[in-house]
């Protein structure tokens, strides 16, 4: 696979101002919007709040320094907050007593009726079709085809060089640029593409540049899923164009609409899991030599990064009845917030919980949530986690935190990364 573009002009081309919109970087805004400048680490607060409870009432916008974005969708609507393991884990598995559908008033303004909205029974067999797509043989396929290269193209970059930003110059573009290769599109388009999708993702706080981002999207997607139900291709858009379960087919629309969800899904929560890793690997050199060493380790360090510092740290429900979590009363109509982050370095189930340890005794996590809204594209993370990782070790000998920058630091609310991860190896 030959690549036109280098990592830096695909960014560079995707943060340039427009055209009447000049000092404007949607990628800044996004991570403004997610308070990386304002709440370096909401991890302590979430202690604090389960230690008091299990289940909070109202917005806790006021403890965490910043309002949530499911504080401004909530509008009127009673809010109730759940931290624990356990609260978190029978909320999403409770499909019936806790609705998805609250996002169709949010994220569905934008993206179109995604599974990300959707109820059972239409939930199952809207999944059912789309898992067609990113079976393991599929992603199998991917990893050899598409990451590993991709990654090879990024790190042939800078592996000379002896230093470099991990975030800057590799995390930050490389999951964007794999979904774009998925999908088939034109490396051209990439830093248009990657663009869109940072403004859908950023909707809840720029309402008018989510729609339009969303407008752009359909009207570049359309033609190319008609052209690839006419003449199928190997990739991503012809398999969901010609995906078929008892006779049911996915729309145009249908289509569009998980291409939508696929950017920020596929893309954005997997460069920030695979920064926080390294930062969890290369703060602790011991764990880091201990992956270089037995690559087995490989798989642990990956599951370990997703509980550790979940991609997301929090998702919401509706609840559909009245009912209770934890003991604590839920009114029907209530946004109901599960904070996974929280749940994920719940006390009552790890010990020392705030640390990042691939020798933990496995348990399950609920970084990648639970329940019948699992993450469809909990292969696809996995795979890219563990391929960058390897990657790194391969072609990067040595690697370790450069001793003449800052300590980076995870930053954010909802979505948490690093800004920067400066390195060093042998050259």
């Amino acid at each position: 696979m030959k690549f036109a573009m280098t990592p830096s002009e695909i960014l560079a081309a995707a943060r340039a101002p427009e055209p009447g919109d000049e000092g404007y970087d949607p990628f800044e805004a996004f991570d403004h919007a997610q308070g990386a400048d304002e709440v370096p680490d909401p991890y302590p607060v979430f202690a604090e709040l389960l230690a008091e409870c299990p289940v909070h009432h109202g917005s806790m916008g006021a403890r965490l320094g910043k309002p949530s974005v499911s504080d401004l969708l909530a509008g009127e609507r009673p809010i109730v907050n759940v931290y624990s393991y356990d609260g978190v884990e029978a909320v999403l598995r409770d499909g019936g007593t806790f609705s998805s559908a609250g996002y169709a008033e949010s994220m569905g303004l934008v993206m179109g009726h995604t599974i990300l909205e959707m109820d059972e029974p239409e939930h199952g067999q809207y999944r059912k079709l789309i898992q067609q797509a990113f079976t393991r043989r599929e992603m199998e396929r991917w990893e050899h085809e598409i990451v590993v290269p991709v990654l090879n193209h990024y790190l042939d970059a800078f592996v000379d060089r002896g230093r470099a930003d991990l975030v800057g110059e590799l995390m930050f573009v490389f999951p964007v640029h794999v979904i774009a290769i998925a999908l088939g599109l034109p490396e051209a388009d990439l830093p248009a593409f990657y663009r869109r999708a940072v403004e859908i993702t950023n909707m809840a706080n720029e309402i008018e540049r989510g729609f339009a981002a969303s407008q752009w999207l359909y009207d570049y997607l359309e033609p190319v899923v008609e052209d690839r139900r006419a003449e199928p291709q190997e990739d991503l858009i012809s398999l969901l164009a010609h995906a078929e379960l008892d006779g049911q087919r996915l729309t145009n629309d249908e289509i569009i609409a998980f291409c939508r969800l696929l950017l920020p899904a596929g893309a954005e929560t997997t460069y920030r899991a695979a920064s926080n890793m390294m930062v969890g690997l290369l703060g602790d050199p011991a764990q880091l030599d201990a992956v270089r060493a037995d690559r087995s380790l490989v798989s642990a360090a990956v599951e370990e990064a997703i509980r550790w510092e979940a991609p997301l740290t929090g998702i919401s429900r509706t609840a559909t009845v009245d009912t209770e979590v934890e003991g604590s009363a839920v009114a029907a109509g209530s946004l109901v917030n599960t904070c996974l982050g929280a749940a994920n370095r719940d006390p009552d189930r790890w010990d020392d919980a705030e640390r990042y340890d691939i020798f933990r005794s496995s348990k399950p996590h609920v970084g990648f949530a639970t329940g019948p809204h699992l993450c469809l594209g909990i292969h696809l993370a996995r795979m890219e986690m563990r391929a960058v990782l390897e990657c790194l070790l391969d072609r990067l000998p040595g690697l370790r935190l450069d001793p003449d920058a800052e300590l980076p630091t995870i930053a954010g609310l909802a979505f948490r990364a690093p800004a920067t991860l400066p390195v060093v190896w042998d050259v």
